[in-house]
């Protein structure tokens, strides 16, 4: 199967912003506690966050006051829904991949990237991102990953037929051995060529519990069901709800694991 290339990351979610933000899960409240005590998550600090999407993580680090939020975010789309649906005076919006964004050097005391860093070339990046901090400042990069190896996924089994001969993302939730965001040895590898100190990741496992719609919309936000042509994607749609009704009674279970990585200048 081919895989996705990184620049459809910079399109693939912003056909319906108002699905994405409703139908994909949140963040673990564990996430928070790890960023608070391992990347100098508080108030008053100045952040840059890298995919910010709908604002899914973006509402969260500003829950935490810091002193000014930039959000970069590629998709247009995307970062129009961003400004309107979350006012706040210290959030500025970047509508420009991170490769191009103009950002001030030594100026951010955390870079976040919330389930977006598979998009990138990741040790280029990483050494931007190192560049834009300040002495001690931290990297964070996290992730909810999709079905991870070894985890029984019934539906997750149920359904993979549907999806014979699609591309893959980046990200490799349910269709690689090792999800990128699993990776744990590589992740660390990519800190340690950017110059980056990086601490023990963690992971935390959970299992989401969806109706037949709200799975139905949450598998329409995948960048790999976003990719196909409109009728190929209502109809993997409603060949996921059929299993779902049929053989689960409408009521799916997957299982997720949040990975976190963080590291410091």
């Amino acid at each position: 199967m081919a895989t996705l290339h990184r620049s459809f990351g910079r399109e693939a979610f912003g056909g319906d912003p108002a699905n994405y933000d409703s139908a994909r899960p949140p963040y673990p409240e564990a996430t928070w506690q790890a960023l608070r005590q391992r990347a100098g998550l508080r108030a008053g600090i100045d952040i840059v966050e890298i995919g910010a999407g709908t604002g899914l993580a973006t509402r969260l680090l500003l829950a935490h006051e810091p002193r000014r939020l930039v959000a970069i975010e590629p998709d247009r789309r995307l970062a129009g829904y961003l400004r309107a649906a979350v006012p706040d005076d210290s959030l500025v919006v970047v509508a420009e991949p991170f490769e191009t964004a103009e950002l001030p050097g030594g100026s951010f005391d955390l870079v976040a990237c919330a389930t977006a860093f598979h998009w990138l070339d990741p040790i280029p990046a990483l050494v931007r991102m190192r560049t834009l901090l300040r002495p001690d400042g931290h990297v964070a990069l996290w992730w909810n990953v999709f079905g991870e190896p070894g985890r029984p996924d019934d539906f997750h089994d149920a359904t993979a037929r549907l999806f014979t001969g699609h591309p893959t993302s980046p990200s490799g939730g349910g269709t690689v051995a090792l999800p990128f965001g699993l990776d744990t040895e590589a992740r660390l590898a990519d800190f340690a060529a950017a110059g980056l100190l990086a601490d023990p990741p963690q992971v935390l496992r959970w299992t989401l519990r969806l109706d037949t719609g709200a799975m139905r919309r949450l598998y329409a936000t995948y960048s790999n069901v976003a990719a196909l042509p409109p009728d190929e994607r209502e109809r993997l749609l409603d060949g996921l709800a059929d299993v779902a009704e049929r053989q689960f009674g409408g009521v799916v279970e997957r299982n997720l694991s949040t990975s976190i990585y963080t590291a410091r200048r």
